[in-house]
């Protein structure tokens, strides 16, 4: 089992990876392509729209056919994906290849954290999900750090080709180990029909609680956090390298969170957790774009990531418990529409900062998540019962 999941943990880094690496590379595709970063933030909506719809279809599909083949599957598909980005004659082209891409790279931590929610008991479960998501969270460390170094030295067609290869190498691997396991998982075709499953989790109170949630987490965060980069290009004329290394701190605050996790779950609990990441969070949105000096933004976004994911990892334990009979199926449904608020938030942003100083519309994002946190604090037995 503890193999299974640092291999999945793989396909999520990889996952992470192709998720973070735009942001740093935006001012280099809007000078490319010969338009504003605004319109070139479509690129980061259209990942998202794809990630929302691929959990529609692979959850359901990980509780009928196994998790661990669906998985493995697609990221057979992603890395051919991947690669096609690579050939994008234009901007919309590019979209286009990276909705698919998304639609198939979807399932690594989705179907990830609903194994773990099949193999490991409840109450060891916040601790094993917050180590599994190093995978995601060194990823999206990574992702900014990748996409802007290997844009600067190769360019935005080879990123992607790196990308693509990334993916073909974890797909052997994870065939190669699990390949055996596939069998048994299988249900039989009369034992869940996998979207009808899907449908029914939201008559439950609790699930639409919890899915509401994640869609806001991802709307405020990310709305924010996917224009710092470009804000920093803008205020300090920063290389997309060095870009790249400051947004990576958002992966280093969040290896920092699962390194404390038990700690702060034993000092804090659940309730101390969401209200302090809120309040963490938006100072740092705020001291990141008021800040004089570029060099404060790294701080910034370590604490970004740290912040983040303490309200984060409390609602994917919520979205972990919330149906345990079609497991695969509820935790798509909530990553689904936590991958539709960052789109949303990003493609709301990208409106905004058409006609608003970037500085004031990030703190307002960073407001928002503050609110959340605060929202979840009183409200928590909503995500449980």
């Amino acid at each position: 089992m503890r193999e299974t999941i640092v291999l999945l943990a793989m396909g999520a880094l990889t996952s992470g990876i192709a998720l973070r690496m735009i942001e740093p590379m935006l001012p280099r595709l809007a000078a490319d392509f010969g338009t504003g970063v605004s319109a070139a933030s479509t690129v980061i909506t259209a990942f998202a729209i794809g990630y929302a719809i691929g959990q529609v279809i692979y959850g359901p599909l990980g509780d009928r056919f196994g998790k661990l083949r669906i998985a493995t599957l697609s990221l057979m598909g992603t890395a051919v994906a991947s690669i096609a980005c690579a050939f994008a004659p234009d901007l919309g082209s590019l979209a286009a290849m990276r909705f698919v891409t998304a639609i198939l790279g979807s399932a690594s931590m989705t179907l990830g954290m609903a194994y773990i929610g099949d193999s490991v008991p409840l109450a060891e479960r916040q601790v094993v999900v917050a180590r599994f998501i190093n995978g995601t969270i060194i990823g999206q460390a990574l992702g900014p750090v990748v996409g802007g170094a290997f844009t600067d030295l190769f360019g935005w067609r080879g990123t992607f080709v790196s990308l693509g290869l990334a993916f073909a190498l974890v797909s052997v691997v994870l065939l190669v180990r699990t390949r055996a396991q596939w069998a048994a998982a299988v249900r039989p075709r009369s034992d869940i029909n996998p979207y009808t499953a899907l449908f029914r989790l939201f008559r439950k109170p609790r699930v639409r609680y919890v899915v509401s949630v994640s869609f806001l987490d991802a709307f405020f965060f990310f709305g924010a956090y996917a224009f710092l980069g470009a804000f920093l290009k803008m205020k300090f004329d920063l290389s997309l390298t060095t870009i790249g290394v400051i947004l990576a701190g958002f992966g280093i605050g969040g290896v920092l969170y699962t390194l404390c996790v038990k700690r702060l779950l034993a000092t804090l609990g659940q309730r101390g957790l969401v209200t302090w990441g809120g309040v963490i969070c938006c100072g740092c949105f705020a001291l990141s774009v008021l800040t004089p000096v570029w060099i404060i933004a790294m701080p910034c976004t370590i604490g970004l990531g740290f912040s983040f994911y303490m309200l984060h990892n409390t609602v994917q334990i919520k979205a972990t418990e919330m149906a345990p009979e079609a497991r695969g199926a509820s935790i798509s449904s909530y990553a689904s529409l936590w991958s539709l608020g960052q789109g949303a938030g990003v493609a709301f942003m990208g409106l905004v900062v058409g006609f608003a100083d970037y500085a004031p519309a990030i703190i307002a994002f960073g407001v928002g998540f503050l609110a959340l946190g605060f929202w979840m604090r009183a409200n928590l037995d909503k995500l449980s019962n």
